[in-house]
């Protein structure tokens, strides 16, 4: 009977946010308690991290940039950075990415940021909607934009990063889950989920669908 009652209260209530308080807030992030409604209709509270700088009535923190480099004769590489980051104690294998400016679209920023960290000048091919990171933690948000490098092009020939403590790594798109895995145990780097799944993904695009073996009766 009591979980027939909690069957029948979820169904009879939306969960709702209630109120927010900041908690602590610095330059860049903040800490928020956020008081809810469960979908039983019970009262809690949840602890979030959100960034300061996000720009009213904007869905998305940031960009992050997957850049293909197409170059006559030469496999198809995928551009990504390494950089040191203080939350994880260690150097990270990531796409480009950053926050997006005032009045700057997704594409631009994407472009603006590709260039900033990697010195390659690209174009748009797509451009995702806004997408949660970490939701059980965070409300941040990015947009996934798909930049094509034409490395044929002279400027693309050699690239000037903006002076950043970014180095640029370009690997194969065909060999890439390999790859990540040689650097990770030579370097011992920590790979950004988004660019793990990217490689998962192309590499089970790739792999020979699963067949049920023939049974004979």
């Amino acid at each position: 009977m009591e979980e027939e009652a909690l069957t029948e209260a979820a169904k009879s209530t939306q969960e709702s946010i209630v109120k927010e308080e900041t908690i602590a807030q610095r330059k860049w992030v903040k800490l928020e308690q956020t008081t809810y409604i469960d979908p039983t209709g019970k009262t809690r509270v949840w602890e979030s991290v959100k960034r300061t700088t996000r720009k009213e009535g904007v869905s998305a923190d940031g960009v992050a940039v997957i850049p293909v480099l197409q170059r006559t004769l030469h496999y198809d590489c995928v551009v990504l950075v390494k950089q040191f980051r203080p939350p994880m104690g260690g150097y990270c294998l990531e796409f480009p990415a950053g926050l997006i400016d005032d009045n700057e679209t997704p594409e631009n920023a994407a472009l603006r940021e590709l260039e900033e960290e990697t010195g390659y000048k690209g174009d748009i091919l797509e451009c995702s909607p806004a997408l949660c990171l970490d939701p059980g933690l965070t409300n941040c948000a990015v947009h996934i934009a798909t930049v094509t490098i034409n490395g044929d092009l002279p400027v693309n020939l050699k690239p000037k990063q903006k002076p950043e403590f970014v180095e640029v790594v370009s690997l194969p798109k065909n060999d890439l889950m390999q790859r990540i895995e040689e650097l990770v145990a030579e370097e011992h780097l920590i790979v950004d989920a988004r660019v793990y799944a990217y490689a998962l993904a192309l590499r089970h695009a790739t792999d020979k669908p699963f067949q049920v073996p023939f049974m004979k009766f």
